[in-house]
């Protein structure tokens, strides 16, 4: 890096920190704190809610995924993400936003019962650690990539093997510094900035690598077909990259996964709950669907440009770091055993390559100074938003959902915001615990894809029934979130992907395989299947065993016994409905240009 990169860096750090310090004094109360005043405007918390999203896994992971399987990996958003958007928009909105509940979990409270909204907020609370220790885990392997701090560590006399621990904990720094400071509002304008620099960043990163491989007609020369193609091959497990069939792609990640995610995860729906009004809050995710639908072009295609390329030789060069990794594919290094030094292996014997680097790769292969420095911004950006997105929604759930509910019920609100504050700082420092165990996976999305089908595939059955069956009991909620995550527990025990030795991956129960799945992605969907039916049929089965709720009690929680919202004086296409029908209309026609 030259001097006008490290520049460009160290405005980005001043400026997200300064946001912290400038809205430090508007932070007078716990509603202040933790959702932002509820007086966000509808495009500012649209761009938040993609943004909280466009974390390490979003840049790094959608990019590795793109070199492991290719364009189907645009199915995380035209399958995955847009529908669910539209559907928490238009169905589940009004009873988030209208019951004036301060978090996910306090809706489960209103709508079931305390002991549904305590396993929620705990395995939510787990499950931010997890994804914020991600941020901080891709964060350090790109510094570490970059070889950016090889020269400044030596003069120290410090090895360079230190360089992953320092970067986790100076990312740790900087991220606490604004969330412990201007809490959710700090995040959200934060989200913002960083939207733009994403963009900014990655927007000529892919035309100048797909301009230089001939565009997508040449891309497509230069891969496999099944590379190219997102719903051919997916007729069959094995006949395709991602090792899915239709019916688990659609039902796994489509179904289950994603209105999982973008519905019931409070990482997101937290910046919907900030808008000013139930109108602003309805468009919010409609609004970050528009940005959302185009992203694979920003975050996949330079995964698939990296693969593409032609390999280097595994030879020191003081001009590109990449080649001093081991050679792998393209210009994605196998990779490397912390003990040995040699290429990591799977149990078949075979090497793997490091995907994770795709995204890092390109950026040293093809920006030249300056441009290089935005580029690392960038990602840092994306890093940043992610961690931040997850340490104010833990703070929020720890403060109000388990504190305030069992340990400190009657405290001031003065107090309530003091707590948030600490629960910020021991949030990061889990999350870097979080961090180390990432270094297991060489795609961070296929690890977050594990977490989110123990912790949101069973919860969205639970509201799916809790929002539009009004004979959901609190007993049948609690039973089948339990059973749920005890079901996705028990297959991933039971099965593993390909080349995948028991442990993390799978098969840990030790009690012999049942199945054997083609790729790490395709497990997870199946284990996102099965906790989600099995919350599900648990669920109507307690529920009409035990005595149904008054009906009195669920009004504004239930569909059925909510009047609809009153829509504002707006333009035609700027309304909800319309608006979903555009973006859905324009999402169909993405999934037949790329069939």
């Amino acid at each position: 890096m030259a001097g006008i990169d490290w520049l460009i860096l160290s405005l980005y750090i001043v400026f997200v920190v300064g946001i912290g310090f400038a809205l430090k004094s508007s932070m007078k109360t716990s509603t202040d704190f933790f959702l932002a005043g509820r007086a966000i405007p509808a495009w500012v918390c649209g761009l938040a809610f993609i943004s909280a999203n466009l974390g390490a896994q979003e840049v790094i992971g959608m990019g590795a995924s793109g070199a492991k399987y290719g364009i189907a990996t645009s199915h995380f958003y035209w399958v995955g993400a847009i529908p669910a958007m539209v559907f928490v928009g238009i169905f589940m909105m009004p009873f988030y936003y209208g019951s004036r509940a301060r978090s996910v979990p306090e809706y489960l409270r209103l709508r079931f019962d305390e002991k549904t909204r305590g396993l929620n907020a705990i395995s939510f609370a787990i499950m931010t650690v997890f994804s914020s220790g991600i941020s901080m885990y891709a964060i350090a392997k790109l510094v570490q990539t970059l070889h950016v701090l090889d020269g400044p560590f030596q003069r120290f006399g410090i090895s360079s093997s230190r360089i992953f621990d320092f970067a986790i904990l100076i990312s740790a720094v900087i991220v606490l510094a604004y969330t412990f400071l201007g809490g959710l509002s700090s995040a959200i304008y934060n989200e913002v900035v960083q939207f733009f620099l994403i963009v900014a960043g990655f927007l000529p990163l892919t035309w100048i690598g797909l301009k230089n491989v001939g565009g997508w007609t040449g891309l497509k020369a230069r891969l496999d077909p099944s590379f190219t193609h997102s719903w051919v091959g997916l007729g069959h497990a094995h006949t395709n990259r991602l090792g899915v069939e239709w019916f688990g792609l659609v039902m796994g990640l489509g179904f289950v996964l994603s209105f999982g995610y973008w519905c019931t995860d409070f990482l997101v729906v937290q910046r919907a709950m900030a808008a000013k009004s139930m109108s602003a809050a309805r468009r919010t995710p409609l609004i970050g669907a528009v940005p959302k639908m185009l992203f694979p072009a920003l975050v996949i295609l330079p995964g698939l440009i990296a693969i593409a390329l032609p390999t280097q030789p595994a030879v020191p060069n003081a001009n590109l770091a990449v080649m001093a990794q081991p050679q792998g594919q393209g210009i994605i290094p196998y990779k490397v055993d912390a003990n040995s030094g040699k290429p990591a292996l799977d149990k078949d014997g075979k090497p793997q390559l490091d995907y994770d680097l795709a995204v890092p790769n390109m950026l040293l292969h093809y920006f030249p100074p300056g441009m290089l420095g935005l580029g690392l911004t960038a990602l840092l950006a994306s890093f940043m938003s992610g961690m931040a997105g997850n340490v104010t929604a833990f703070n929020t759930v720890w403060t109000y959902d388990i504190y305030q509910s069992y340990i400190r019920p009657n405290a001031t609100d003065e107090h309530y915001l003091w707590m948030g504050r600490v629960a910020t700082v021991f949030g990061i420092t889990f999350s870097i615990a979080a961090a180390y165990m990432a270094n297991r996976f060489n795609n961070i999305m296929d690890m977050l894809q594990l977490v989110f089908a123990f912790v949101n595939a069973p919860l969205f059955a639970t509201f799916l029934l809790g929002m539009f069956w009004k004979r959901a009991t609190g007993h049948g909620a609690f039973s089948g979130l339990l059973s749920g995550t005890a079901a996705a527990a028990v297959h991933h025990g039971l099965t593993l992907p390909a080349g995948a030795a028991a442990g993390i991956k799978g098969g840990w129960l030790g009690l012999g395989l049942v199945h054997t799945y083609p790729s790490e992605m395709a497990q997870n969907f199946w284990t996102a299947i099965y906790a989600w039916t099995t919350c599900f049929l648990v669920t109507i089965f307690v529920s009409l065993l035990t005595r149904a709720p008054e009906e009195g009690k669920l009004v504004g929680l239930v569909y059925s016994l909510t009047a609809r919202p009153e829509e504002e004086p707006l333009a035609w296409y700027a309304r909800p409905a319309p608006l979903a029908i555009i973006v859905l209309s324009a999402t169909v026609l993405l999934n037949i240009i790329f069939w």
